[in-house]
């Protein structure tokens, strides 16, 4: 299931040692060095104890989907000194939403738009794509663009370079999507018959050329 970016914000984390909500989700801290999601900053704990740290490992989430995260408990709550790599990614103060787009054409960059959101796999937590907004001289009939992470040639502080926006690249289909990570317990807060909302991310399942 592909997750969009932006709905993480003020996502519960639901801890299975409560039985319910312990944090919500602040930020979320993207490494830029392979576009995945390595932790998410909390603004609000509901375990008031200096013990506890304000980031949540992506590799300590359990479960992931619209109604929240789901860990074991708040123990595995970290801070930044914590771990090297969360320290350096944030020390880079990396904010994927924002970027311009770029598209590498012979001699120069063309420009293609802004991110303004993307979409992560719920079981990489790796960005799948970024839906860019594109210029106003070019949005008034496709004022969006759905670009898939296979298309992206470099990234850095100020913009995002991918190939030729003309040049076609192939998405996968949902179950077609390398699955890292396979949760091996039932969700306890996932609600009966849960089905993903499609209208979120089926509009953004394929590049948009013009």
């Amino acid at each position: 299931m592909l997750m969009v970016g932006s709905k993480f914000i003020g996502m519960p984390v639901l801890s299975l040692q409560l039985g319910g909500a312990t944090a919500a989700i602040k930020r979320v801290i993207i490494d830029p060095e392979n576009l995945s999601i390595i932790a998410f900053e909390l603004s609000s704990s509901l375990v008031q104890s200096p013990e506890f740290g304000n980031y949540l490992l992506a590799s300590n989430v359990r479960d992931a989907d619209l109604n929240g995260l789901v860990i074991d408990s708040a123990d595995v709550f970290v801070d930044a000194e914590d771990v090297v790599r969360l320290k350096e990614v944030l020390a880079l103060n990396f904010n994927l939403v924002g970027l311009r787009v770029v598209a590498k054409e012979e001699k120069h960059l063309k420009k293609i738009g802004k991110v303004v959101d993307f979409t992560v796999d719920q079981n990489t937590f790796s960005v799948f794509q970024l839906i860019a907004q594109r210029p106003l001289m070019s949005s008034f009939m496709d004022p969006q663009l759905t670009i898939n992470r296979s298309q992206i040639t470099e990234v850095d502080d100020y913009k995002i370079t991918i190939r030729h926006e003309k040049q076609k690249v192939k998405v996968p289909k949902k179950n077609e999507v390398e699955e890292e990570f396979v949760p091996n317990f039932t969700n306890p807060f996932r609600k009966p018959n849960y089905s993903p909302a499609e209208n979120e991310t089926e509009d953004r399942a394929s590049i948009t050329s013009e």
